[in-house]
């Protein structure tokens, strides 16, 4: 008789509610009506830096602002020497204005080469000892030949996931 009962509350309830009592449903073993979860918005693939990455950025730069990889893939054979001196010089300039604009660099031992020279502030780190070097103890001083360069600053553009780092420089199509 019991079933009955609840057929015709059931009925009611939704003939003039529109819905079922908490009790009824809990009778009747239903699960409550739960509004949908709000669906997440996916986030997005953070964008994966591989070391290579670095390299690639800084040889695009190098094409895109000197165009030294095509000055460096060129056959010079057929060119005089004053032609590729010419080039030499635009590739150069070009390059050294990239370089101090992105990363000030700066001498490690700012002082003449082939003048009397000691580790700077005594750090046998930041030198590479040629010659006769002793075994160990004090690193010595000895003759300036390569004054060594630091970046005092890196100032590079932002890698974007979507670029492609192989591609170095855009082919060019001229349309007429």
């Amino acid at each position: 008789m019991s079933s009955i009962i609840l057929a015709f509350r059931a009925f009611f309830a939704l003939l003039f509610g529109g819905s079922l009592p908490d009790d009824l449903v809990a009778q009747l073993g239903l699960a409550p009506k739960q509004a949908p979860a709000p669906k997440a918005q996916p986030t997005p693939p953070v964008p994966v830096i591989k070391p290579a990455d670095g390299a690639l950025q800084l040889l695009g730069m190098l094409q895109r602002e000197a165009r030294a990889v095509d000055f460096f893939m060129e056959d010079f054979g057929a060119y005089t020497d004053e032609q590729v001196g010419g080039a030499a010089r635009e590739v150069h300039d070009r390059t050294r204005e990239m370089l101090v604009r992105h990363f000030a660099p700066a001498p490690v031992i700012d002082a003449v080469e082939g003048s009397t020279a000691n580790p700077p502030g005594g750090n046998a780190a930041l030198i590479k000892y040629i010659g006769n070097v002793p075994a160990s103890g004090k690193p010595p001083a000895g003759v300036l030949r390569h004054r060594g360069w630091r970046a005092t600053s890196v100032s590079l553009p932002k890698l974007s996931s979507r670029e492609d780092l192989t591609v170095l420089a855009l082919a060019e199509i001229e349309v007429e």
